[in-house]
């Protein structure tokens, strides 16, 4: 998934925003799915992009702050989700050099 979204310590960054690539692996059973071919037998991605997308357009310092509230609020929404890994990356960070991005990964299991 991508996104416009304004996460940063600096001004600059706070105010014209950037863009970032967020990656969801999730784990879950499909098995009724793969047999009934019917949506409400699995999960629907466009209610996962729809939770990336509104903890994404929350500012933040700190890309790790932005990785865990999607990491925890995708756990709580989803309960039927086994485990997750989840990558969200900072293209061309203000780094003072040419650096492609940088990124946090975080994993989960949901014990619900």
């Amino acid at each position: 998934m991508k996104f416009h979204a304004y996460h940063g310590c600096l001004d600059f960054e706070k105010r014209d925003g950037n863009t970032f690539l967020v990656s969801v692996e999730m784990k879950l059973d499909t098995y009724l799915a793969g047999i009934t071919d019917n949506l409400e037998d699995t999960l629907n991605y466009q209610e996962v992009y729809d939770v990336v997308k509104r903890e994404m357009e929350i500012p933040s310092n700190l890309i790790e702050h932005v990785a865990r509230r999607i990491l925890d609020a995708l756990v709580k929404s989803f309960p039927q989700i086994e485990s997750l890994k989840l990558k969200l990356t900072k293209l061309n960070p203000p780094l003072g050099g040419d650096v492609e991005g940088v990124s946090i990964e975080l994993s989960a299991t949901n014990n619900t």
